[in-house]
């Protein structure tokens, strides 16, 4: 009896478990779909775009769309393309039910600086339309300031502050846990990279002093591009900027107005009489319309389902010509799939070479987006670069970074817009070997022996020291890189090998100081590299622009069936009529295979701004 009352109660108690998974399964389901459904938006008249940047502005679209979840909250938290957002700005300059924008940044979400500069340049084109751009934030933060300074005018909570300290750049250093560890580490570089300092945090306690040196050239260059462009907003000169930041003079409302930082100090409500100033219509319950610009851009960017995988005929239909954007953005590694935040050779050769083959596409736009990494995986996709730009033009935007094996990809086009506050460069290439045989015999005890046919046998690991031969073998291997490496620079920007050995020695460089060196033709932006795509392919008059992104996933395919995933087509407007339509490619298992010599910035130096 009582065997039967326990099986009993388990039996209930495991229904009622399967019952309760099943609920919340559909549960989560149903808020999911509900999450993601596009909805309907409208432009009120006389509305003010709001932008605070509560939606991470990001290079390429995500691999997937259901990367971003949260995972308790069953939220997702969007992410914008910076292509989109710039699209809407420029929009919403043609839109007569956009009178204005407001910049006030209470918003969490991440945007580089260089993403910040082109924002900035957006609203700065915005702003010749004739409408006004006003900001206001309770505290502005350094880079907040930095977009909010191109505003008409600048507000400024009264009890609230203003941040203007000046930049930095940052570097961790491994080698004190490397010792602690007994783990033994050689590096390989080529005696003329100096400045390849990748390889220092595990042999150094500080940088070195070829590293502080660039390292502090790049704050300097980028401190000086920052006040450049704030003193042309503010009418303020580059030295009192300066002063500010050396003397921290800078902390209250009052200090920034004194300072000429921003205009006046005002309460969040007092917007609306500025608004009344520029002739806005308030609402029927007295107040002013704001759209957001995630909101606008689901305006003006109708919902249509993604095109099939090999589905080219919906372009090959299409009356005007074509322009390609391609993206790279991450770390660059070997393979063939999809990941965010990394770039796979093999996948943007595909890429690149269907580009190419397309007979429809008239010229392409590469963005990177990347400290670089392997140098085999940079050959891959430089390859395809070269055949491509042989047949067609190809104009290459660099985002935050194009260092290194970002720059290595980027060398065969036919022009280089960089932003001033991209890092670039970084000409070189390293390898790093750990051995970690004292840390497991020291640390845990562990000893290992070997029975090889030759000393090499065993392949070059981690658990042994390297032989004189292996260590010759690897040098052989970064020293034809190196020379790989910059013979593809000098051929790609047609300068001289003696030049170019002069300006690389792995040293990043900014924007502006890259155009000084020929490594960069012309600071712009994305909008621009789309515009001397289209120049240089002569089809200024009319064409359509297209991204390369990544394919659905069989759970996003199942909800796209069900009719609530979308990929997105918007209209962008670059003083032409141009659409955008997401070309699909296929996938592959995520597998990450990267090894061999790296072209990689490591480390990453690190602007604080």
């Amino acid at each position: 009896m009582n065997f039967w009352k326990s099986f009993s109660a388990s039996l209930l108690a495991i229904v009622v478990s399967v019952g309760l998974f099943f609920f919340l399964t559909i549960v989560m389901i149903v808020g999911l779909v509900a999450s993601i459904e596009p909805t309907e938006e409208s432009v009120s008249s006389d509305s003010v775009l709001l932008i605070d940047l509560s939606n991470s502005i990001i290079d390429a679209p995500m691999t997937s769309p259901l990367g971003s979840l949260d995972a308790m909250s069953m939220e997702f938290s969007e992410s914008i393309t910076l292509l989109r957002a710039l699209s809407a700005i420029e929009n919403a300059g043609k839109d007569d039910n956009i009178k204005g924008i407001c910049i006030n940044i209470d918003g969490e979400g991440v945007v580089s600086a260089a993403n910040l500069e082109e924002l900035r340049a957006a609203i700065e084109r915005f702003k010749l339309t004739g409408k006004f751009v006003v900001a206001y934030d309770d505290t502005y933060t350094q880079s907040d300031y930095y977009l909010a300074s191109v505003a008409d005018e600048v507000l400024l909570n009264p009890e609230g502050s203003l941040e203007w300290r000046g930049t930095s750049m940052a570097a961790e250093f491994y080698k004190g846990l490397m010792d602690k560890l007994d783990i033994e580490v050689e590096v390989f570089r080529p005696t003329d990279c100096r400045y390849k300092s990748g390889v220092e945090p595990f042999i150094l306690t500080e940088m070195s002093e070829a590293n502080r040196k660039q390292m502090q050239s790049l704050a300097d260059a980028t401190w000086n591009s920052i006040c450049e462009d704030v003193a042309e907003s503010r009418g303020i000169s580059v030295e009192e900027l300066k002063r500010y930041a050396a003397d921290l003079s800078i902390t209250l409302a009052e200090d920034a107005l004194n300072a000429g930082l921003i205009d006046r100090i005002a309460y969040e409500d007092e917007l609306s009489d500025i608004y009344d100033s520029y002739g806005v219509e308030r609402n029927g319950y007295d107040l002013h319309n704001y759209i957001s610009l995630t909101e606008y851009i689901e305006t003006i960017d109708p919902t249509k389902p993604r095109v099939s995988v090999g589905n080219e005929s919906l372009i090959a239909n299409l009356d005007s010509p074509l322009v390609a954007i391609i993206y790279a953005d991450g770390e660059i590694v070997d393979g063939d799939i999809y990941m965010d935040g990394y770039v796979y050779g093999t996948r943007l050769a595909h890429e690149l070479r269907q580009a190419r083959l397309n007979d429809d596409t008239k010229a392409v736009v590469v963005r990177v987006n990347s400290p670089g990494g392997s140098a085999l995986a940079s050959e891959v996709a430089w390859r395809e670069m070269e055949l491509l730009q042989q047949e067609k033009p190809v104009v290459v935007s660099m985002g935050s970074m194009a260092a290194s094996g970002g720059y290595y990809i980027s060398a065969p086009a036919d022009y280089i817009f960089a932003d001033k506050l991209t890092l670039t460069g970084s000409i070189g290439v390293f390898g790093v070997i750990f051995n970690l045989e004292n840390t497991l015999k020291n640390k845990l005890g562990i000893t290992l022996d070997w029975a090889n046919t030759s000393p090499a046998a065993g392949g070059m690991n981690a658990l042994r020291p390297l032989t004189d031969k292996e260590r010759k073998s690897i040098m052989v291997s970064i020293d034809r890189v190196y020379s790989t490496f910059t013979g593809h620079v000098a051929e790609g920007r047609n300068l001289p090998i003696e030049e170019v050995l002069n300006i690389a020695e792995g040293r990043v460089w900014s924007g502006t100081q890259a155009i000084e060196c020929g490594l960069v033709d012309e600071i712009g932006g994305l909008n621009e590299a789309v515009g001397k795509a289209a120049e240089l392919a002569d089809i200024t008059d009319d064409y359509l622009l297209y991204e390369f992104c990544a394919p659905l996933t069989p759970f996003e395919e199942w909800l796209d069936e069900m009719g609530v995933l979308y990929a997105s087509s918007w209209g962008v407007d670059y003083n032409i009529h141009s659409n955008v339509i997401r070309e699909i490619i296929s996938s592959a298992p995520m597998v990450i295979n990267n090894h061999g010599v790296q072209a990689i910035v490591a480390g990453k130096p690190r602007l604080n701004f």
